[in-house]
């Protein structure tokens, strides 16, 4: 499965409200109210918050993913959002995040999950990628170049 076949218009930010990371995930949590795919966005919320809890997801170079088992969900759900303020995450390598990346699945869809949250992370771990989604002004700007990038990773 392809990242942005997951990114929907709906569930992209282009900047946030939230001034911590806990208003932040609410917030990438929030787009996903009366969507089909969630059935307890309660459920769905707390699994999130309770991985946070464990260790930061904030995985350095200014990003994060935060990312949760939940059968709230009826299957993978996803949400970004970037903005140009400096969050301060509680990231690994201590410095201040500008990207985050929601994913949440079904307890039964560990394997899938898995594989999305190395995808993602591979794409991420680009400065390029990471700089043109920082400047990218519209939704639709957002997903065409998760498109882009992963139809390269795709071709080596």
């Amino acid at each position: 499965m392809k990242v942005y076949e997951l990114l929907d218009k709906k569930c992209i930010l282009t900047d946030f409200k939230g001034e911590d990371k806990t208003e932040i995930i609410n917030e990438l949590i929030d787009l996903y109210k009366n969507d089909e795919k969630v059935n307890d966005i309660e459920k769905t919320r707390t699994a999130v918050l309770d991985r946070e809890k464990i260790m930061s997801t904030g995985v350095g170079k200014g990003f994060a993913i935060p990312h949760g088992k939940s059968n709230g969900v009826t299957d993978v759900i996803a949400a970004f959002g970037k903005t140009k303020r400096e969050i301060d995450y509680d990231a690994l390598d201590g410095e201040p995040v500008h990207h985050i990346f929601l994913l949440v699945g079904r307890d039964d869809m560990v394997s899938k999950q898995i594989k999305l949250l190395s995808r993602i992370s591979r794409l991420m771990n680009k400065d390029d990628f990471r700089a043109r989604l920082l400047e990218a002004s519209t939704e639709e700007d957002i997903i065409n170049i998760f498109k882009e990038e992963e139809q390269q990773i795709d071709v080596k």
